[in-house]
C-alpha cells in the first residue's frame, strides 16, 4: 500500500531530559530555558517523489510556539457547495442539498488515520485514499479504486492553491444535516491532493486528518436525541488536530459519509442501544449546502 515518507528528525538530549523533568519533577523547564512550550511537528513541503521503498516524500519541519493551538492561527472558513468545489465563499443557491445512501453492511474503509491497531485490519499513517485487494472491509469484495468515486462519499475540493496554505491546530466541521432514521453518524475527512506528476501517474490523496460524529448526541454526550424525518440539524465535526503544509498547486479536499470502518464502530440507523443492531436500516442521509444552511469547514490558517 502506498503511503508517504515523513522525514522525523529526533529530539536532541535537552529535549529528553526536558521531558522526564516535566513529568516526573514537575515545572515547566521550557520557561527556565527560555524556550518556546510546545514543538511539534508541521507536515509537507517534500519534494513528492517516490522514495526508493515506493513512498510518497510529503516532507516536514519541527515548529514551536507558545501555545497550542499557536497563537498566530486564524480560522479562515470553507464552504462546501452541491457543485462539489469548496470556495471562501457562502452558497448563494435556495435548498440545495446532497444525497446519498449509507447502508451499514458496506461502510466506508478506513485507509491510514491517526489510529492503528496493526496489519492486516488497521494500519496508522497516510496512505493514498484508494481501496486496493490488501485493504481489510466490512464486505468480501469491496473491489478496488479511489474511495472518492464511492457513491456514499461526498467530495468537496478547491481549485489548485495559488499559494501554500499551512493549517495547524483545531477543525472543526460545522455541517447542516437530515436523515430518515432517527439515528446516524456524519464522517468527516480532510485530504492533501497532489496534482498529477511522472512519479503518481493518477495524483495521490493523502489524508491528513479525520472525525465522526453521532446525530445521537447533538444536544450533549450525557443524553440521546433522536431525529425526526424531515428535520435539519446543525452539528459540529471535530477532526483530530493536525498541522499540514498544502502546497501550491494541491488542492484541499473534504470528504464527507456516514462511515470509516473499522477505525469507527458503524452505527445501524436504528437508534437501538450502542455496540450492534441485529436489523441495520439503509439510511438516505443528505447534507445541505444553501443560502439557508451554509455547511464550512473551519480551518487554522497560519504563516508559512
Amino acid at each position: 500500500m502506498l503511503r508517504p515518507h515523513f522525514p522525523l528528525e529526533k529530539f536532541g538530549f535537552f529535549q529528553i531530559l526536558e521531558w522526564f523533568r516535566r513529568w516526573l519533577l514537575g515545572g515547566d523547564v521550557r520557561t527556565e530555558w527560555g524556550e518556546p512550550r510546545v514543538t511539534y511537528f508541521q507536515m509537507g513541503g517534500g519534494s513528492g517523489e517516490k522514495s526508493a521503498s515506493g513512498r510518497l516524500q510529503h516532507g516536514g519541519r519541527w515548529r514551536s510556539a507558545d501555545a497550542w493551538p499557536p497563537p498566530d492561527a486564524t480560522d479562515r472558513s470553507f464552504y462546501l457547495h452541491s457543485s462539489g468545489a469548496l470556495l471562501s465563499a457562502i452558497p448563494v443557491e435556495r435548498g440545495a442539498v446532497m444525497e446519498y445512501r449509507y447502508d451499514p453492511t458496506d461502510p466506508v474503509p478506513t485507509i491510514g488515520g491517526a489510529l492503528t491497531s496493526g496489519e492486516p485490519v488497521m494500519e496508522g499513517g497516510a496512505f493514498d485514499q484508494r481501496v486496493r485487494p490488501e485493504t481489510f472491509t466490512y464486505r468480501k469484495d469491496p473491489g478496488t479504486g479511489p474511495l472518492a468515486d464511492r457513491p456514499d462519499v461526498l467530495v468537496f475540493e478547491t481549485e489548485p492553491l495559488a499559494v501554500d496554505l499551512v493549517v495547524s491546530g483545531e477543525i472543526e466541521a460545522e455541517l447542516w444535516v437530515s436523515s430518515d432514521c432517527p439515528d446516524t453518524d456524519f464522517t468527516v475527512k480532510i485530504v492533501d491532493v497532489y496534482p498529477p506528476s511522472e512519479a503518481w501517474p493518477g495524483g495521490f490523496a493523502m489524508n491528513v486528518t479525520d472525525g465522526i460524529f453521532r446525530l445521537r448526541y447533538r444536544e450533549g454526550w450525557d443524553r440521546e436525541a433522536f431525529m425526526e424525518p424531515g428535520g435539519v440539524y446543525c452539528i459540529t465535526v471535530r477532526p483530530f488536530a493536525t498541522s499540514n503544509l498544502f502546497r501550491a498547486g494541491h488542492r484541499l479536499r473534504v470528504d464527507v459519509s456516514s462511515s470509516n470502518y473499522p477505525h469507527f464502530d458503524i452505527n445501524p440507523n436504528t437508534g437501538g442501544p450502542e455496540g450492534g443492531s441485529d436489523r441495520p436500516r439503509i439510511a438516505t442521509n443528505r447534507l445541505h449546502c444553501s443560502v439557508q444552511y451554509p455547511s464550512r469547514i473551519k480551518l487554522p490558517v497560519v504563516p508559512g
